[in-house]
């Protein structure tokens, strides 16, 4: 019997926090970089994409930016809340918007060329599930392309908020979601069935005035905490105040201002083609390595016991 993925993330306040961010029309510098970044990774890949999904993508950002790579025909645009991705989506005849969850692809095997996905992926509770979906529906020689954010992110407000809860309230709750560690991506996108997997990290500092502009922040691009275990309880004002001056304790610069970590985990995989490099079967080289060092080769002894 397969057990279901346990639901670790409130999806429906997820949605709920990036709808009232949409009309807002708050700005969100990481997915502006990392749609950038994506740009850049795109035009390093020789090929045109016919068909490409962005899946979940908090803005139009990365719909831009495959439009105007000219390497990309028809651009689709997958949210749960299509009113979330109001002006980007149908701003060209060659973008679609389809309503579906991430974790419920509507696509059929193989109809893909190209998914692209930046900082949704995070919230998604069966990860492994939905990359599995995105490896089926995509052609073979597709291209998946996502950022989500990493482990180390706001790694300053965790600890802040920790030291001042365990001070004032005796007791921790979740205040930050956890986040994927690029050690674990390669081994999950290998488990989707992808080819060639690669996995790295894009790691920046952005400084606030206070933890306070900074909460601000996080709460106009709709990334506070979504986890189903957050406390509901309010939070007390001198644990707020503790857990500023905590925080500009140990994480302010000489001109007073606070660094806040954040971490794009970027992933990138391949359906297999017979056109792809393989590895070479063992026993199948035809040059010894020494000849190709230019050393002689010196053969150990065998165990008598083998």
């Amino acid at each position: 019997m397969i057990s279901a993925a346990p639901i670790i993330f409130d999806r429906e306040l997820v949605r709920a926090r990036q709808r009232r961010a949409a009309r807002s029309a708050a700005s969100n510098f990481l997915v502006d970089r990392a749609a950038e970044d994506l740009s850049d990774r795109l035009a390093a890949v020789l090929r045109r994409f016919e068909c490409a999904v962005d899946v979940g993508t908090p803005n139009d950002a990365v719909r831009r930016a495959l439009a105007a790579s000219g390497k990309v025909g028809t651009i689709i645009a997958v949210d749960r809340s299509p009113a979330a991705l109001h002006g980007g989506a149908a701003a060209e005849g060659t973008r679609l918007v389809v309503a579906a969850d991430e974790e419920a692809l509507p696509f059929r095997d193989a109809s893909l060329d190209l998914v692209v996905s930046v900082l949704a992926f995070q919230f998604v509770n069966d990860l492994p599930g939905t990359l599995i979906q995105i490896r089926r529906a995509l052609k073979p020689d597709g291209l998946l392309l996502a950022a989500l954010v990493g482990g180390d992110t706001l790694i300053e407000l965790r600890e802040a908020f920790a030291v001042a809860e365990v001070e004032i309230e005796d007791g921790v709750s979740p205040r930050v979601a956890p986040f994927a560690d690029v050690r674990d991506m390669g081994a999950l996108l290998q488990r989707a069935g992808f080819a060639l997997p690669v996995a790295d990290v894009d790691r920046m500092t952005a400084r606030y005035s206070s933890p306070f502009e900074l909460m601000h922040d996080l709460r106009r691009m709709g990334a506070t905490n979504p986890l189903m275990e957050r406390s509901r309880r309010p939070l007390k004002r001198a644990t707020l105040r503790r857990m500023a001056e905590i925080y500009g304790e140990r994480f302010s610069d000489p001109d007073g201002r606070i660094r806040a970590t954040f971490e794009v985990v970027w992933l990138s995989g391949w359906v297999p083609h017979d056109s792809q490099q393989k590895p070479l079967a063992p026993g199948s080289a035809r040059q010894r390595l020494a000849d190709v060092l230019g050393t002689r080769e010196t053969k150990l002894p065998r165990d008598r016991d083998q």
